[in-house]
């Protein structure tokens, strides 16, 4: 049975593709649940429709993170927190606060999910941090991290 799907479904493919999909599987899961809709000619072209928004938004996107990366990369961000006399810190610095300090000192909005840290930051100094604004799209950005 040809569906188009109306929402991602794991296994089966992405909002706007027409997918073959076992009769028994459309009708009692994803018709039912409003993530697909039988493919008729209509649907076709509504298909191509929604494919190409998506396609249009995800290019602005792409542009935007690209502006936003190149930005980014010319700042450097600057954290305090307590440290002890070797330059350890009383704890650590996680993607949660480095996204907050890129609000505070540059006004970027990014989700912590999009820091790639490969552990807290535990050190005084500067530290080199990977930021992932958009997919392909990365950027290395500079942590100082201070003493209070």
């Amino acid at each position: 049975m040809k569906i188009l799907l109306r929402s991602d479904v794991k296994g089966v493919g992405r909002r706007g593709d027409i997918v073959n999909v076992s009769a028994g599987h459309a009708r009692n899961f994803l018709l039912p649940n409003d993530l697909a809709v039988v493919a008729n000619d209509g649907t076709v072209a509504q298909a191509e429709v929604m494919r190409k928004a998506q396609e249009l938004k995800a290019a602005t996107d792409r542009e935007s993170a690209r502006s936003l990366a190149s930005s980014l990369a010319t700042k450097v961000i600057t954290i305090s927190a307590k440290a002890g006399n070797e330059g350890r810190l009383f704890g650590s610095i996680t993607s949660t606060e480095i996204v907050k300090a890129i609000f505070d000192q540059t006004g970027a909005t990014i989700d912590r999910k999009q820091v790639q840290l490969e552990a807290p930051l535990r050190q005084l100094g500067e530290h080199v941090v990977v930021v992932e604004l958009f997919a392909e799209v990365l950027t290395n950005m500079s942590v100082n991290i201070v003493s209070k």
